[in-house]
């Protein structure tokens, strides 16, 4: 019997005819097994994984730039869908809230790079967004009208917990979220 997750890849791959035997090459971001949908200079999220590496992987650093949460957003689409295989409202969610704590990390930080990283154990899933700040978020009030600081908020109602771990020479802010395990 085949596992699920081999027959969801072979089933994107068209199958695994004439590969049977073959070698293919190793690559350090993970993306060989969906080369065969779509090739790196189509697809955006696996150039980003070509170019800055896999975040379940690996922490990545990214540049703070505010383009940069447009490629964050795809390589944690891509992680939480296409690698790991969960549903498409956990991956919507996580992408909302990467690119909120990107957000914040580009916008409050003035640093030159962030990082980000993503795990997974069983039951959740964790997205940490690291920089050289120690000054802290902080959930503030929002009123209807306010045209700026949902961000905490949205992260605050969409996952199951989060927070601001100080390092010696910066932060980490993260949120977890459930994943329902099969």
């Amino acid at each position: 019997m085949v596992p699920p997750r081999m027959a969801f890849w072979a089933a994107m791959m068209g199958g695994m005819a004439g590969l049977e035997g073959m070698e293919q090459p190793r690559q350090r971001t993970g993306t060989a097994a969906v080369r065969g949908v779509s090739s790196v200079e189509d697809d955006p999220a696996l150039r980003a994984l070509d170019l800055f590496g896999n975040p379940a992987c690996e922490e990545v650093r990214l540049p703070s730039r505010p383009e940069s949460a447009g490629t964050a957003r795809r390589m944690a689409e891509f992680v939480v869908a296409r690698d790991w295989g969960l549903g498409l409202q956990l991956a919507e969610h996580t992408v909302l809230l990467v690119s909120e704590l990107v957000g914040n990390a580009v916008r409050h930080t003035g640093a030159r790079t962030f990082g980000l990283r993503m795990l997974r154990r069983r039951g959740w899933i964790r997205v940490e967004v690291r920089d050289p700040s120690r000054g802290l978020p902080c959930l503030m009030p929002v009123g209807e009208l306010d045209t700026s600081g949902r961000g905490l908020m949205l992260v605050d109602q969409l996952s199951q917990r989060w927070g601001v771990d100080l390092l010696p020479c910066g932060k980490t802010t993260w949120f977890e979220m459930r994943v329902a395990e099969n």
